[in-house]
């Protein structure tokens, strides 16, 4: 551990790290109930997977739909590894949840009826996805919560949380005035994904893991880190690297239709939902018929959708930025990372195993996904659990939280373009124990001593690439210990589902501060 100076100092009774959905409702939540909050965010006001997010909120319909029927499409889907009962509890928190949000501004669809009109996707059995701005959902959920004005410190990076016998203390982060401690009894994590460790990905730069780091650091459990869900139908561009635009699950919805090079289908045979199947079950398809005929993308057919540009207008500003018209174009696609399905081990009220640390959307584990994510139910977890973490946070209210003594871990990390590389061929849609094996191997020897940076940029890029780094370690092993095939983890070397491995692999550090599979 090395000792460090100080050069600035906060408090708070709940320190609320990411300022997407579940973070930003959180924090309103909390000062709603007379809190002191303060948001830590890396990037802009809008630099979070909330933004990106096109299909919708997926929440029980008022006719035609019941609780019942979306926790039988979200056990389905994640395939035997849902904890039922926080399905439910989360389930049944949706329409309260947004009503709460529209309460708050948020302006969704309306149908012709003048009710809130709703879409279907992949693995629902009904249409019960609400929108808005069409394929903007995200978009408009995050600019109704960052019109709430709640106090945000941007570009501050959470480094450490600060913790005692007692629980959490407080955070050590870093931002243009330096190194700075906020004394807080009660941290949420809200941090997002894990889409930075592939070349290929839905999300926006800073998902880079940092919540499963800090959580790991904290002495908290992560759980189904192998369950990445890669989204099927991410716009393919000869070349490119990064976050690529996707092309919502809503496309299909609404009709379009899968097509490989030769103009055949590519889901036909596969699974009685054809091209609407569970996005595990397409992405595996996808990857199997580019394997077949060599090709490196296939085609979303979607000429026949009456009023595309229209329904879908960011979709169809991204196709036209790069050459395509999808009224008269077939528009490629591939998969690419899109969601981490599981993450740091809470309950539906956000609460880890450590005193006044809470998780809560996508960097969290409520056991609502299980090993594959049912469509548009990430927002609805943000939303539902964000609340619930923001009303649970007084509960810490009184805790001794002076931090009097700070120090931070030396962290080792791996160049990130190395790491991408090995992660974009060894653990993506399709794995094999060999190669989870290799990806390992290689990391280790890869590893940099950990460097002192003097600029805020290159000190949130360390403490990222060190996140990811943790991230992807952890990920390997859990991968490698699920010898069988499982909602979006696809073994080659084990194509079957093993019953012996319906259970969730948790890790936690050891006292080297390497991963290893929880006690």
């Amino acid at each position: 551990m090395t000792h460090m100076s100080i050069e600035w100092e906060a408090d708070a009774d709940l320190v609320v790290i990411g300022g997407g959905v579940a973070g930003l409702t959180a924090a309103r939540t909390a000062s709603l109930r007379g809190l002191r909050v303060l948001t830590l965010s890396k990037g802009g006001a809008t630099d979070t997977s909330t933004q990106y997010a096109q299909g919708g909120i997926a929440v029980v319909a008022p006719h035609g739909d019941s609780v019942e029927s979306h926790v039988q499409d979200t056990v389905a889907a994640g395939a035997g590894l849902c904890d039922a009962a926080a399905v439910r509890s989360i389930v049944e928190g949706g329409q309260a949840a947004v009503a709460a949000l529209t309460d708050l501004g948020a302006v969704f669809d309306l149908g012709r009826d003048g009710q809130i009109s709703r879409t279907r996707e992949g693995g629902h059995s009904t249409r019960r996805i609400i929108h808005a701005g069409g394929d903007a959902t995200g978009a408009e959920v995050q600019r109704a919560l960052n019109a709430a004005g709640l106090p945000v410190l941007f570009g501050a990076a959470a480094c450490e949380i600060l913790t005692d016998g007692n629980g959490v203390q407080g955070v050590l982060a870093v931002s243009d005035k330096g190194f700075g401690v906020v004394h807080a009894p009660a941290v949420l994590l809200a941090t997002g994904g894990l889409g930075q460790l592939y070349a290929l990905s839905t999300n926006p730069p800073g998902a880079t893991a940092d919540g499963i780091a800090l959580a790991l650091w904290a002495g908290a459990s992560v759980s189904d880190l192998e369950f990445v869900q890669f989204h099927p139908t991410v716009l393919y561009t000869p070349g490119g690297v990064g976050r690529r635009p996707l092309i919502s699950e809503a496309v299909r919805g609404e009709g379009a239709i899968l097509v490989d090079s030769e103009g055949d289908s590519v889901t036909a045979g596969i699974h009685p939902r054809g091209d609407l199947a569970p996005r595990d079950v397409v992405s595996r398809a996808i990857a199997a018929r580019m394997r077949a005929l060599g090709t490196d993308h296939v085609y979303l057919d979607a000429r026949a959708i009456d009023g595309f540009a229209q329904r879908f207008p960011t979709i169809t500003a991204s196709c036209l930025a790069a050459g395509l018209d999808p009224s008269t174009d077939l528009i490629p696609v591939a998969p690419a990372a899109h969601y981490q399905c599981g993450g740091v081990v809470t309950d539906t009220s956000g609460r880890t195993a450590v005193p006044g640390l809470y998780a809560a959307g996508e960097v969290a584990r409520t056991g609502l996904h299980g090993a594959n994510r049912l469509a548009s139910n990430s927002l609805l977890e943000g939303l539902v659990v964000g609340e619930r973490v923001g009303a649970a946070a007084a509960e810490r209210l009184g805790a001794h939280t002076r931090v009097t003594e700070v120090s931070t871990r030396a962290t080792e990390y791996v160049d990130r373009d190395v790491l991408q590389e090995l992660m974009t061929t060894h653990a993506s849609v399709v794995r094999d124990g060999a190669g989870l094996a290799e990806a390992l191997k290689r990391l280790a020897d890869a590893v940099t001593p950990p460097t002192t940076a003097s600029t805020l940029p290159a000190r949130i890029a360390g403490i990222e690439d060190a996140a990811l780094t943790l991230a992807a370690r952890t990920l390997l092993l859990a991968a490698g210990a699920r010898t069988e095939s499982r909602g979006c983890h696809t073994r080659s070397d084990h194509p079957d589902a093993d019953p012996r491995l319906r259970h969730s692999i948790s890790l936690t550090l050891d006292e080297r501060g390497h991963p290893q599979a929880a006690s």
